[in-house]
């Protein structure tokens, strides 16, 4: 009989822990990136230029309607050979950049759909009173907007974590590939259930967290 999955917890908790660091650091580090490259996403398509608008939106509509694991081959695989200037990339370094623009075109639409959702009388009345664009949008519209896009920014990580699982499959120390490492030896089901386990603990968390943010902006209001 196989050994307990608390057995199998405490004995190579180091492993886990390891994966667990590695998955929130890769969420991290493609929801940081993501932002700023979807922030100027997001610039591109509310601008009145019809053809970086349209850049734009089909870069949005690439990277959200195909799957994350499909991206990550591309960058795996293709990039280096079709971009030689990029052969300086790690495989780590070309599946991280899979996620980062993966999560650049979500962000993108958080942060458009944040501005977008300031009241545009706003604008019109700063605008009327001399101010101009760039003013109006760095004085009025962002700062209104970050405070509505951070509860979906928070969304955005915790939906990150999970889609972090598939870098496994490219060897990314993460929490997914712990299950590869035990798999060699006598364990079968228990590292999956306790992988499992830990995804649910920390997005439940995040999500307490994310509640409690928009609970205290709310009040704010």
């Amino acid at each position: 009989m196989g050994a307990s999955i608390w057995t199998v917890f405490i004995e190579n908790y180091p492993v886990f822990l390891n994966g667990l660091l590695g998955t929130l650091k890769y969420a991290f580090i493609a929801v940081f990136f993501g932002s700023i490259l979807g922030a100027l996403i997001a610039m591109l398509h509310l601008s009145k230029n019809r053809i970086l608008s349209d850049i734009a939106s089909i870069y949005v509509e690439v990277l959200r309607g195909t799957p994350l694991l499909v991206q990550m081959y591309i960058a795996y695989f293709f990039i280096p050979i079709a971009i030689p200037a990029l052969s300086f990339m790690s495989k780590e370094q070309c599946v991280i950049l899979s996620l980062i623009l993966n999560s650049s075109a979500y962000v993108s639409e958080i942060i458009r759909g944040g501005i977008q959702s300031v009241d545009s009388g706003q604008t019109e009345a700063a605008r009327s009173l001399g101010m101009s664009s760039k003013n109006c949008m760095m004085k009025i519209v962002l700062p209104q907007a970050v405070k509505n896009i951070l509860p979906s920014l928070g969304n955005e990580y915790i939906a990150m974590i999970k889609e972090t699982s598939l870098a496994g499959t490219f060897a990314l120390y993460e929490l997914m590939f712990t299950r590869t490492i035990l798999a060699n030896q006598f364990y079968t089901y228990q590292p999956l259930f306790i992988v499992a386990a830990i995804y649910l603990l920390c997005t439940l968390v995040l999500s307490k967290l994310v509640k409690t943010m928009e609970r205290r902006l709310a009040v704010s209001d």
